[in-house]
């Protein structure tokens, strides 16, 4: 007889568990045992994030996009290479903390470069002013990576380059998010940046908390920010 199917109560517990308090190793092991699931589950999720940060970034690379070179922070296994790539991009660097993850992302023949790094407590693996776009979707938020990456992926970035981040903007993550809007906001003031585009997105993912699952919309929100990095540093 063949096993049940996953289903989504399946997914929930996993999601729930992927945002509870825990180590660094133990986060990076969790995420290590979720890998072979993760493509799977985040179908059931609805999943929106890579896809529409892929096409927002893609909107402000109109030109050259086969030339640029991404970096693919906690790239995971790879599903915002592969919208990328979709839309044109063809050079990848990707950065990640789980072994697991990487070795799928390595799979899909796109990145030309994968290495380890938990983020938060490790400098990013990059040169400084060396990537036209860098990209981190779905981990700054809540229990993820911190906000205080941020100065990292703008070193990383080439000077006129872009960085596009994202966050969820349900109520368990408003914290984080305001966190992480003032030290945007803070970089910008500095003139380290300028804001390119900000779009606020209604429908991220389903909701799994049973406080939102009781909510009139059955998927919770998240934003995806674009930012140019300034030509002078001055």
């Amino acid at each position: 007889m063949a096993a049940n199917p996953r289903t989504f109560a399946d997914v929930q517990r996993t999601i729930l568990s992927a945002h509870k308090e825990s180590t660094v190793e133990d986060k990076m092991s969790f995420y290590d045992s979720w890998s072979d699931l993760y493509e799977q589950d985040v179908i059931f999720l609805d999943y929106q994030a890579p896809l529409l940060a892929a096409e927002c970034l893609a909107a402000v690379m109109p030109e050259d996009r086969d030339q640029a070179l991404v970096l693919d922070v906690a790239c995971g296994t790879g599903l915002v290479a592969v919208q990328l790539q979709r839309l044109g991009f063809c050079n990848f660097h990707g950065v990640d903390g789980s072994e697991g993850m990487l070795e799928l992302a390595q799979s899909k023949s796109m990145y030309q470069t994968l290495q380890k790094c938990t983020l938060g407590s490790e400098s990013l693996p990059a040169s400084s002013d060396s990537y036209d776009a860098v990209v981190i979707v779905g981990a700054l938020s809540e229990g993820q990576v911190p906000y205080t990456v941020l100065p990292e992926l703008h070193r990383a970035t080439k000077p006129g380059g872009f960085v596009c981040m994202t966050t969820r903007t349900n109520t368990s993550n408003q914290l984080y998010k305001k966190q992480l809007q003032a030290v945007i906001e803070e970089m910008e003031q500095k003139g380290l940046w300028e804001r390119v585009k900000v779009q606020e997105v209604e429908h991220w993912e389903k909701a799994t908390s049973v406080h939102e699952t009781k909510q009139d919309s059955k998927y919770i929100s998240g934003i995806i920010y674009i930012y140019r990095k300034s030509r002078s540093q001055d």
